[in-house]
């Protein structure tokens, strides 16, 4: 064990309010890459924020997977550009709530599922392991549903066998995993920059108005008093704030060599919270231009009922007069299937590990997780076509929703207590903010829910 692991377990397990924790038996978060990325104690406020940057990229890529796509779509194009305030709002909810999965793990020590796992009981420990199960499950559904779409628009593989090749992406995590985590960050970063660079053109050659853009950030009464508006800003919210994400970060915070003191924690929770605000503005960026662009091309045109990415795919071009833009539609969406993977395959490896002290080889644990998320794929598909293929990306996000309690809650409780948090423990302000926004963002998913099943009723 290092001089950093043995600080980290000293700081992390006299606590006597962690009351099944196992001390030292217990092994830090992701252990193979705990404390492996050089953080310089001196020098300029550039070399730190390289030094942290990385966890933020990586938990940016969960605000903008595919199920955010659709319903950036869909509310672009049946509402033009009102729905921007939504994603903004949103955007700074999870600012927030990610902030806070951090200051956690940067300050306890432990991921939030090894919190949950010394704090509650074991029955309570494996109710919240199985949702967060199901969530990861859900979140792969979408991913698979995704990158199989992607492949179809770009190669014309057919939808069933799109789905097969993504079981393969396990290699490709573990040859990143196998060179280190900033080569992992690094490849992660370099699809962001891909969707990025794809948007700035398609937004370029979309010429959208910009007065009619900025208007569409301020917040308006019309978002809550329009029901049809509503419903999709709920979807918006429900699809942003991602549960498995706030497991994420509060592991992979972890994997920078600061000085497990309180001086190195508190200069550790300074740069991961600009690390991870600066990439989730990133993600503001992709999530607004996704719906701006649907708001110029096909509101604007008429066609408010494109709410599936295949149609949006197919009238991109056409309406859009550039006869690249579907192209480069399908390989934005192809990168964000492909980085949804990995993250996701992280935040499996450390739900597990965490509530359960079970450790698997990754190609294990990913093959399983992926063999569950494509069964349901391979047959919808063959027996619904493309369509039922829409429908199951729409259900893997009401799950997602189902599971978003079981980690809000546990995370603002946690981060609520002195006795666990000491001085790290969040300012009165901070505190009734986050259970103001978790308030908010489960009465939206509960009320999506129950629009959702009153629909299948």
């Amino acid at each position: 064990m290092s001089k950093i692991e043995r600080e980290l377990v000293a700081a992390t397990t006299q606590s006597p309010e962690w009351k099944f924790s196992k001390g030292e038996a217990d092994s830090p978060s992701l252990s193979e890459v705990h404390a492996s990325v050089f953080v310089p104690k001196a020098g300029s406020w550039f070399r730190k924020l390289m030094a942290f940057a990385g966890p933020g990229y990586m938990i940016s890529v969960g605000y903008m997977d595919p199920g955010n796509w659709a319903t950036d779509i869909a509310g672009g194009s049946q509402f033009g550009y009102t729905l921007l305030c939504v994603i903004m709002i949103s955007n700074l909810m999870a600012i927030l709530l990610q902030a806070l999965s951090a200051r956690l793990g940067i300050a306890t020590g432990r991921d939030l599922a090894q919190a949950c796992r010394d704090h509650y009981s074991p029955p309570v420990r494996i109710a919240l392991w199985l949702a967060c199960e199901l969530a990861i499950i859900a979140c792969d559904l979408a991913e698979v549903i995704g990158t199989a779409i992607a492949l179809q628009l770009l190669f014309g593989i057919p939808l069933i066998g799109g789905a097969l090749i993504t079981a393969l992406d396990t290699v490709l995590l573990l040859l990143l995993m196998n060179k280190g985590f900033r080569f992992l960050e690094a490849f992660v970063i370099s699809m962001l920059t891909i969707i990025s660079l794809c948007f700035l053109v398609e937004i370029a050659v979309a010429q959208p108005p910009i007065a009619a853009v900025l208007g569409g950030f301020i917040p308006t009464t019309e978002v809550v008093t329009n029901p049809a508006m509503l419903y999709v800003a709920i979807g918006i919210i429900g699809a942003t704030v991602m549960p498995h994400n706030l497991y994420l970060h509060s592991s992979i915070v972890q994997t920078r060599a600061y000085e497990r003191n309180e001086v190195g924690k508190r200069d550790a929770i300074k740069w991961a919270t600009v690390d991870s605000t600066i990439a989730l503005m990133l993600a503001l960026f992709v999530n607004a231009a996704i719906l701006i662009l649907a708001a110029s091309v096909f509101h604007a045109s008429g066609r408010t009922d494109v709410a599936e990415i295949e149609q949006a795919h197919e009238l991109l071009a056409p309406l859009l007069g550039f006869g690249f833009a579907s192209t480069l539609f399908a390989v934005a969406l192809l990168a964000s299937g492909i980085n949804s993977t990995v993250t996701a395959t992280l935040a499996g490896q450390i739900v597990m590990e965490g509530f359960l002290r079970l450790r698997i080889p990754n190609w294990v644990r990913r093959l399983i997780t992926r063999c569950i998320a494509i069964v349901p794929v391979v047959v919808v598909t063959w027996i619904y076509g493309n369509k039922g293929t829409a429908e199951l990306l729409v259900l893997s996000q009401v799950v997602l929703s189902m599971q978003l309690p079981f980690a809000v809650i546990p995370l603002v409780q946690f981060v609520s207590d002195k006795r666990k948090m000491g001085a790290f423990v969040i300012a009165p302000w901070v505190k009734v903010l986050a259970w103001l926004i978790a308030t908010i963002i489960l009465v939206l998913n509960f009320k999506l829910l129950w629009d959702t099943f009153q629909g299948f009723a």
